[in-house]
Parts: C-alpha cells; structure tokens; sequence
C-alpha cells in the first residue's frame, strides 16, 4: 500500500538490509525515511522475528509497521548457495549493505567484505554486532542490552544501592544504529565528494553506548571517581530531579545560574536564591540535598499542571513525565507532525511516530507500509534480471518465497 510520493533527500540510493529485529534495521529505517531504496532480505517462512515480539494485530507486531514502513521485502534463503548467490548479485548493484549478525557469519556464506567489494568496489559496508569485528571479544553473542552493561550505562540507571535498572527500551540497540546511520552518511560523502572507495563501517554496541557515557572516564583518570547510580538527580549539576506533586511527578531543570534564581523565587526561597553561596553550579551541588527539599517542599501539595503553569511562566525548564497516552493527545506533538496516520497492508490505521530529524527542503516521509513477508520478492529479483519462470523455479526450490 503507497502513500503519497516525495522525493527525499536520498532518492536513487539503493540500500540491501540483511540485518534482523532493531539494531541493523533501525538504520534501514532511518535511510529509507530520507529516500533510499531498502531491499530487506528476510529468511522464507519466518521473516525477521520482529514481526511477533510485543504486541501483535492480526498475526504482525505494531512495532514492525514502523520499523519496516519504505522497505521491500524479499524472502530469500541465505543459508542456501542459490540464496547466496542472488544475495551477491544484488550487493554488486547497491550502495550500501547492513548486515548485523555475529561476526564471521557472512564470511561463513561467501559475502565478506573483500569477495563483494571486487564486483562492487564503491560499497558501503555498515556492520552492527556486540563488539565489533575484532579484539578478543568480537566471537561473543552480544545483544543491546549486554553492550549497554558493557558500555557503563547499566551501572548508571536506577537508585542508588539497588538493582540496576534498563530504561525501558532497547537504547544500546538504537544507539548503534544511530552511530552506523552516521557512519553510511560520512562514508558515502566521502565516496561522492572525495573520490573515494566504498569502506566498511564497524560498530559495536557496548562502543555505541559508551560513546555517549559523557565524563564517565575522563573523571576517573583524572580523579578515580567512579560515578554511581543517582536515581533521577543529574550528579554534579545542581538542581535536576525530579519531584514529587500531588498528583504525579515532575521534572526541574534549575541547574543554570540565573534559572536558579528565577526558580527559587517561584518557590518562595528567595534566601537561596539570593545565597552567594549558591550563585553557581559548585555551590549548589555541594548542598544539592538542601535544594532538592526545598522545591519538593513546594511542588509536594501541588498539582503537577500548576507547577508547569507556574515555571513555564518563570522561565524554568520543566516538564511532566509523559505516559504513551500524555504524548498521543498532546497538541506539540501534532503540530509537529510527530504522529502519523499510517494504513497497515492488513487493512488497518495506526497512529505511528513521525520522521526525525526533520529537514527543511527534503523532508522525510513515509512513502509505503511495512510488507508483509516477500511482498516484494517477484520485483526485485526482476530487477536483476530473473524472470517469472526462474522465480517459480526459486520458489519450487524453496530458495525464496
């Protein structure tokens, strides 16, 4: 089922997406929300597991009518030497492979990097697994939320003292994706602008995560500081926490000098926000326990709706913490378009979340549904020359579906 066509920004970009359930794919998704062409190659029969995690409509998790919405699906047997052979022929014809399976799994099926790039010299090779391609650990089976363990956001989440907490979806995963959709782009800048070869692009999770760990490292090598879990504080930046109101939470962020002051005088403090003592962040993190009991000691008895009325006024940052429901009637979110009407190939309308980021003069779109499994394969195996007959001989053979 198409949508409404827009070119995007990275029309005429063909992109082969071997990868399975988030890490691999979300940067599909990402490509092909800009414009590329996704090919996503999917074992006959079963498909790509995401299609039954979560929450099914009609046999189909909802996750996948957004992870898979812009991408053809071709159910091809990579395990077979047939399925292998057309997987090589439609490489040599892309720009980019995604591939996230352990490494050494391609290798193992004849489609290492070395064996394409001689038919397909400007590929562009994205490689997402637990960690990496090489060191000592590159054999292990790794998944998003052994690389977010790994990578020290674990040790960081939940309340200080108790059992470290996951935040709820799959970060590492994602993470990932988002560094090898940035890795695709530079090394396909390069190939463009530079004149150069296409590379490979190795990402591991645990380095995804540990790519945004901030000062978590350079606190310990200057200092031996091993930063602990803080529940919902920020260590180190005074005030942001969040407090409790009468009928739910809310989150303050007053760690900026002159929003200090503002904040207080919203609060009735205006001792502390006078305080010279705490006219900066180093003074109020040294009494971050004082200040936290101060303005819990206000919002506690109030709503969360009057809090954000009155620092929204104060110019405060703050902002209630939203539910599923809180962000699907929320007017910002509309106005900015970041829930879609999107129809499903089963017949059905589901509210989706919208394209990021967004571009001015080549937006991203959702120009077609998530297929269903081989909805896509007669087409693209023509484009490579096979014809109908073939097709049904691949069929008979059981190398697609």
């Amino acid at each position: 089922m198409n949508l409404p066509l827009s070119p995007g920004a990275l029309q005429g970009l063909r992109v082969i997406e071997m990868g399975q359930l988030i890490a691999g794919p979300f940067a599909g998704k990402t490509l092909g929300e800009f414009g590329a062409d996704v090919i996503k190659i999917e074992p006959p029969g079963s498909g790509d597991p995401l299609r039954n995690w979560r929450l099914l409509q009609d046999g189909t998790s909802v996750w996948w009518q957004v992870q898979s919405r812009n991408k053809r699906s071709l159910a091809l047997d990579l395990r077979s030497e047939e399925g292998q052979q057309i997987a090589r022929r439609l490489i040599a014809e892309a720009d980019v492979l995604i591939e996230n399976f352990r490494p050494g799994t391609l290798e193992g099926w004849g489609m290492g990097y070395e064996v394409l790039r001689e038919r397909n010299p400007g590929l562009v090779m994205l490689r997402i697994s637990g960690y990496g391609q090489t060191g000592p650990y590159r054999d292990l089976p790794g998944f998003g939320a052994i690389g977010e363990a790994m990578g020290g956001l674990r040790h960081l989440t939940g309340e200080p003292g108790r059992v470290p907490v996951r935040c709820g979806i799959s970060i590492g995963d994602t993470l990932a994706a988002l560094h090898g959709t940035i890795g695709v782009l530079t090394a396909l800048y390069h190939r463009k602008v530079n004149g150069g070869q296409g590379q490979v692009i190795d990402v591991a999770l645990n380095e995804a995560v540990f790519n945004v760990m901030e000062s978590l490292v350079p606190e310990y090598s200057a200092f031996g500081a091993v930063r602990e879990a803080a529940g919902s504080a920020l260590p180190g930046i005074a005030p942001s926490n969040a407090y409790r109101c009468a009928d739910g939470y809310v989150l303050i962020a007053g760690n900026g000098d002159s929003i200090f002051r503002r904040l207080m005088q919203s609060i009735g403090r205006d001792d502390l926000g006078a305080d010279p003592a705490l006219a900066n962040n180093a003074g109020r993190v040294a009494r971050v326990a004082e200040i936290d009991q101060a303005i819990e000691a206000w919002t506690l008895p109030q709503s969360v709706a009057t809090v954000l009325e009155v620092l929204g006024a104060a110019r405060v940052p703050a902002g209630k913490v939203y539910t599923a429901k809180d962000i699907a009637e929320d007017p910002h979110y509309r106005a900015r378009e970041m829930l879609l009407r999107q129809p499903t190939r089963d017949g059905h309308e589901i509210e989706v979340p919208g394209v990021v980021p967004k571009l001015m003069g080549t937006p991203g779109t959702v120009r077609s549904s998530a297929p269903r499994l081989g909805d896509d394969t007669d087409a693209v195996l023509g484009e490579i020359g096979f014809t109908s007959e073939d097709i049904a001989a691949l069929r008979g053979r059981k190398v697609v579906a």
